[in-house]
């Protein structure tokens, strides 16, 4: 008989996923071209067992240690992890378990924690997959959901700068136990083998794009005079054929790709 579920921790954001056909899809994502698994914040393993059914070396990091009850039946031990994951060095940790080929990340995100989770995960090149549950406020912030105009943002431009993505599925609060207040969304990533601007760059760009994103809707001429020169910054916009007047909320993703790499010039 299954055990019952645990009383969800609200100050860890946990809502246990409870609908067995969007289970099915997060789960079977990547089950073929994968070869390792992490999963962030497990919980009471409803993913976990069937990421476990793959036959594939699945190891688990998480925060509430309660739930050692639940993932102990279903993993060794020495595959549990119980610490905050916005501590983890995700490469010395991957590195240590010899789990480097072909990484899958799984997690369905904890609310609270999921911009500086994916962050740190855009971060790590090991991890060549992932399947990610955000909030759709967030997962807003990170897909380009063909209704929203003026979409594009610092976390997307960082995200899919890195990966390419899609979307798996929408869930609704009622998949979940207890029901959050919002509707969720899980995204599916696949790392760019060749990605425009370095991984080294990494910081670089996020800097670029947090400027320039801060206040979207000014002139990126004016906006940009903390980040370089007023003649840098013309030169740049009309070599790509842009005024400085535009704004960054009206350029798509590869212009303001260009536009980093002629100011980093």
């Amino acid at each position: 008989m299954a055990k019952k579920l645990p009383m969800a921790n609200k100050d860890l954001g946990q809502h246990f996923l409870n609908d067995q056909k969007v289970i099915d899809q997060i789960t079977n994502d990547f089950a073929t071209s994968s070869k390792n698994i992490i999963e962030v914040g497990p919980g009471p393993g409803i993913l976990t067992e069937k990421l476990q059914a793959h036959g594939k070396p699945l190891h688990v990091i998480e925060k509430d240690e309660r739930m050692i009850e639940y993932l102990g039946d279903i993993l060794p031990t020495d595959h549990i992890t119980f610490t905050d994951a916005l501590e983890v060095d995700f490469s010395a940790f991957i590195k240590e378990r010899g789990i480097e080929k072909d990484l899958w990340l799984v997690s369905n995100l904890p609310y609270n924690v999921s911009t500086p989770l994916l962050i740190k995960f855009l971060q790590t090149p090991e991890i060549k997959y992932m399947t990610l549950m955000f909030q759709k406020e967030v997962a807003d912030k990170v897909f380009p959901f063909a209704s929203k105009k003026n979409y594009m943002g610092s976390l997307m431009g960082l995200s899919l700068t890195y990966f390419d993505a899609s979307l798996l599925c929408k869930v609704p609060p009622g998949a979940f136990i207890p029901p959050p207040k919002v509707d969720s969304a899980v995204i599916t990533f696949r790392r760019k083998e060749e990605p425009i601007i370095p991984l080294s760059e990494f910081s670089n760009l996020e800097n670029y794009l947090r400027t320039i994103f801060k206040f979207k809707r000014k002139q990126l001429g004016n906006v940009l005079k903390t980040y370089a020169s007023s003649d840098k910054i013309e030169a740049a916009l009309t070599s790509l054929g842009l005024q400085t007047t535009v704004r960054a909320e009206a350029l798509e993703l590869n212009k303001i790709q260009q536009l980093y790499k002629k100011l980093k010039d």
